[in-house]
């Protein structure tokens, strides 16, 4: 089982969102100065055992942070650490904190030491410094150890962590650009070294590590790595790290995705047990509270619905588009409403489809905090890509002031005149937003995503129409469009999603309660 999926499936067993640190300060050991390397050994390995023993069923996974270990002594120390892990019970991830950086064959010979069974620590995930680079990172999640994880620095909780990750770059900061190449470099391990063994194979590669001491950088980074991203947020309790804020700023919609590591905390308390405990406790009390506001905050907005989505959907109903009734799906679902985008099909429709996109774009975390939009140039696949593309670009122009290049692509390639599949604006060393209709099993988004890559491309996101918002399979939670957002790492940004025609036909005077009735239960039943 991948890393990451031992992580949520503890998670959700447990109900919990606690890492116990392991952290055995020489300090804290009561040792005399005269003792020897065996007696600073032992005397570590009993604070570790501890502490396990007593709080195993809080825990999450155990964080052993390997710099207090080799200060035991060069004979003894990795010999206790290894020892601490292996009394760890079955079934608990070990993540040892390490924060490695390195490439090539050294980088190699520091992933065969943290998790060989028989000559190294046998952890089951690390920490790293990412900014060596892709290649530094690698070894740690693929080849023979595709089914580990890592855990990579982004924003740390230490005040100094600003002097460099929160430097500006390109209209983003040096760890937000991180906490994106995580899911990038996920995709990309997942691409070279596929896990088939288990049902984990498709789960992230990489979290992040962001200081739960600054709310602010905590949300967003949540924001450029996505929802499926877990993140490690160190610093609540001995650093000042304010829990209800962490988990607000740092969980994903469904309020997970985020551990809580204690150290100190947890050690120093007269019954570790108590206090894990305690501690699991007060953390969920945030987290239902988040989760609370959020469904508050839903229910007073009416799912949000927002006058270009309102606009959307009447205009897509009067063009008949958009459709309510009982309509057999490919998937073999009985549907209760159906969307055939190539039914916009008059001057005036194709202008009101084209505003919609582009206010559609402009209300989503495409546009960065300066207002300016995060792309260079809307690329339109073909085929129906192509018409949409344009229709985006002129109506961003003429709505926002806001002026892209535009491309697409042959689905043969020409041999004569401008040649190639490519035309249009350059796309190379660009950023690029997709667009299309619709995303059903999201192939064509992800051959688009492969061209573009080839060219030296960067994708930044996907504008499409409508979001069904449901399930692929009742035994797959993710919808067709969260699986295309999480397995290559970019924002999909939709004109209106389920949610939305529930509300519309809630307030509507011109559909009854029976149309209202069967969307809310056709959403119960397959909505994500």
């Amino acid at each position: 089982m991948c890393f990451f999926h031992q992580i949520t499936t503890r998670s959700q067993s447990i109900n919990s969102l606690l890492c116990i640190g392991l952290d055995p300060h020489l300090k804290e050991l009561s040792l005399p100065p005269t003792c020897t390397e065996e007696e600073r050994a032992e005397a570590a390995y009993q604070f570790c055992k501890r502490i396990i023993d007593a709080t195993h069923p809080h825990a999450v996974c155990y964080k052993p942070n390997a710099a207090f270990f080799e200060a035991i002594g060069t004979k003894l120390g990795c010999v206790t650490l290894r020892r601490v892990v292996d009394a760890i019970p079955d079934g608990i991830p070990v993540l040892l904190d390490v924060k490695r950086g390195d490439i090539g064959s050294t980088a190699a010979a520091y992933a065969d030491a943290c998790y060989d069974d028989t000559d190294g620590l046998k952890a089951d995930g690390v920490t790293l410094s990412p900014l060596m680079g892709w290649d530094s990172v690698q070894p740690f999640v693929t080849g023979k150890y595709a089914d580990k994880g890592a855990f990579v620095l982004c924003k740390t909780s230490n005040p100094g962590s600003n002097d460099l990750l929160a430097l500006t770059l390109q209209n983003t900061t040096l760890f937000e650009k991180i906490a994106h190449l995580a899911n990038e470099w996920s995709h990309k391990a997942q691409a070279q070294s596929p896990v088939s063994f288990d049902t984990s194979s498709s789960s992230p590669r990489l979290g992040l590590v962001v200081g739960a001491t600054d709310p602010q950088a905590l949300s967003a980074a949540r924001k450029a790595a996505g929802q499926d991203i877990w993140i490690l947020a160190p610093g609540v309790g001995a650093q000042g790290g304010d829990l209800d804020a962490a988990c607000k700023a740092g969980l994903n919609d469904q309020g997970s995705c985020m551990l809580i590591p204690v150290s100190r905390g947890v050690s120093r308390a007269s019954d570790p047990g108590a206090e894990a405990q305690k501690l699991k406790e007060g953390i969920n009390a945030a987290r239902s509270a988040v989760l609370s506001s959020k469904e508050e905050k839903s229910e007073q907005s009416g799912s949000g619905i927002a006058a270009y989505q309102k606009d959307f959907i009447e205009f897509s109903l009067k063009e008949g588009v958009l459709k309510f009734g009982s309509f057999v799906l490919k998937s073999g679902r009985t549907s209760p409403y159906f969307f055939n985008a190539g039914l916009f099909s008059s001057g005036s429709a194709l202008h009101k489809l084209g505003k919609s996109y582009a206010a559609s774009i402009m209300a989503s975390e495409l546009v960065d905090k300066d207002g300016k939009v995060t792309f260079d140039v809307v690329f339109g696949p073909a085929y129906k890509g192509i018409s949409l593309g344009a229709l985006v670009c002129a109506a961003l122009y003429n709505d926002f002031g806001v002026d892209t290049g535009f491309a697409y692509n042959r689905k043969e390639a020409k041999d004569h005149g401008e040649g190639g599949i490519l035309v249009g604006a350059s796309m190379v060393k660009k950023r690029v937003l997709i667009v299309d209709d619709v995303i059903s099993a999201g192939t064509a988004i992800r051959e688009s995503y492969a061209l573009l890559e080839k060219i030296e491309a960067t994708p930044v996101g996907v504008s499409i129409a409508l979001d069904r918002a449901e399930k692929r399979s009742l035994e797959d939670p993710l919808s067709a469009v969260q699986a295309v957002a999480r397995d290559l790492g970019i924002p999909v940004v939709s004109i209106a999603r389920l949610p939305q025609l529930q509300e519309y036909l809630r307030v509507s005077p011109d559909y009854d309660e029976d149309v209202l009735k069967l969307v809310t239960e056709y959403r119960s039943k397959y909505g994500v």
